[in-house]
């Protein structure tokens, strides 16, 4: 397995030209992120690139301060028009039909690197024609592409009314903006994969980063296997509630969503909910866990890496993201199918190889996944461009 990045053969955009350019000063650069509501996965990102650029200004659609790290507010944010809209931070969702033409708005024309953090909308601004547009990409946007039916049929009857119109425009939108795109980097091989599929582009994957080093090793393991997560659908907690209850083996489940009423419900008495821990608390858990159950599919997926920087093997789907992440036999274990029968063999063949799986290899492997790598991954993308302002940034 390769981590870091990944650099495939490729045409070059034509956008990216080679130029005898000489700047005089170092390029002026821009972040955007969709939105900035509560620091996760993507925000981490954000943060590092905060690092990498430390005088970028920042561009998003709704911005709660409260919720976000110190790092992040170092930097001038700017919202578009969608944060001054009633309940913004709260509602902001309910706002995407509005998204594409807010992006189109802000007035970019300073900046020579632009820098698009995408998810939800962000990479559909308009730069200038000289200037250089990179996207990292944690994802197209999935409720527009593949989980589409599975957002519609969760959503309420209105919005699963006005959701076919809505998003076939957005689809066309996602479509277009991608060629404002010089340069798209992947968070996995996964996502790398659905670029190529939704957009026609190719893309570097550089991972994003993890504090590995905020997770050790104990040297007390429980019984109790580890389940982390939003409770949301497409995470399948319920998979996994419903397959240990048939066991009844123990599992720890923190985390909480719209779906905890309801997975609750079906939950034997060897299930115990934390809902949402605090870092401390969650460290342990992870340390102390038995292995980390992982039944869906993600784009990249943060959780098992943190799963395995405490020395802990992580039994998940084998599909998605965790493909990259995960080492069959050495780190962890896949189950093909995602169904109860096929998780509680997989647990089954965990128990009967569990000597297999040394702690110390384990968070020795999770290492490649730190903000170094990271960092190093994100220089070396920029290397490979031949781009003045690329060149002007390292």
């Amino acid at each position: 397995m390769s981590t870091g990045t990944v650099q495939p053969q490729r045409a070059q955009h034509p956008a990216i030209i080679r130029s005898s350019t000489i700047l005089t000063r170092r390029p002026k650069v821009a972040l955007i992120h969709y939105w900035l509501i509560r620091m996760r996965g993507g925000e981490r990102v954000l943060e590092a690139l905060c690092e990498m650029f430390p005088e970028a200004d920042i561009f998003t659609h709704a911005y709660d301060p409260a919720e976000i790290s110190d790092r992040i507010k170092q930097h001038k944010i700017s919202t578009t028009f969608i944060g001054r809209l009633p309940g913004a931070t709260r509602h902001y969702q309910k706002y995407l039909p509005l998204m594409p033409l807010a992006l189109e708005e802000l007035d970019l024309s300073d900046y020579d690197v632009v820098i698009s953090s995408e998810s939800g909308p962000a990479k559909g601004v308009v730069t200038r024609p000289d200037a250089l547009h990179i996207c990292y990409c944690h994802s197209p946007m999935r409720y527009a592409w593949d989980h589409y039916h599975l957002y519609r049929q969760k959503a309420g009857r209105l919005t699963r009314l006005a959701m076919p119109v809505l998003m076939h425009g957005l689809r066309q939108w996602d479509v277009a903006s991608a060629a404002r795109v010089d340069h798209f980097i992947a968070n996995s091989s996964f996502v790398a994969s659905r670029i190529r599929k939704y957009y026609r582009r190719d893309s570097d994957i550089v991972h994003p980063p993890v504090d590995v080093d905020a997770f050790a090793i104990s040297n007390e393991v429980s019984d109790a296997y580890l389940l982390v997560g939003e409770l949301v659908a497409y995470k399948r907690a319920d998979l996994a509630i419903a397959a240990f209850t048939k066991m009844g083996k123990r599992l720890i489940v923190i985390g909480d969503g719209e779906e905890r009423r309801r997975i609750g419900e079906g939950a034997g008495p060897t299930i115990e909910f934390m809902g949402r821990a605090p870092q401390e608390v969650l460290r342990r858990a992870y340390a102390t866990s038995r292995a980390l159950i992982f039944p869906n599919e993600e784009d990249f997926g943060i959780v098992p890496v943190e799963a395995m920087a405490a020395g802990r093997p992580v039994i998940a789907l084998g599909r998605g993201g965790a493909l990259d992440s995960v080492v069959e036999g050495e780190t962890g274990l896949f189950f093909r199918e995602q169904t109860v029968d096929a998780l509680i063999a997989a647990v089954e063949r965990f128990e009967a190889e569990q000597i297999r799986f040394v702690p110390e290899r384990i968070a020795a492997h999770a290492r490649r996944f730190s903000l170094g790598a990271f960092k190093h991954g994100i220089t070396q993308s920029l290397s490979g461009l031949g781009h003045p302002y690329a060149d002007a940034l390292l």
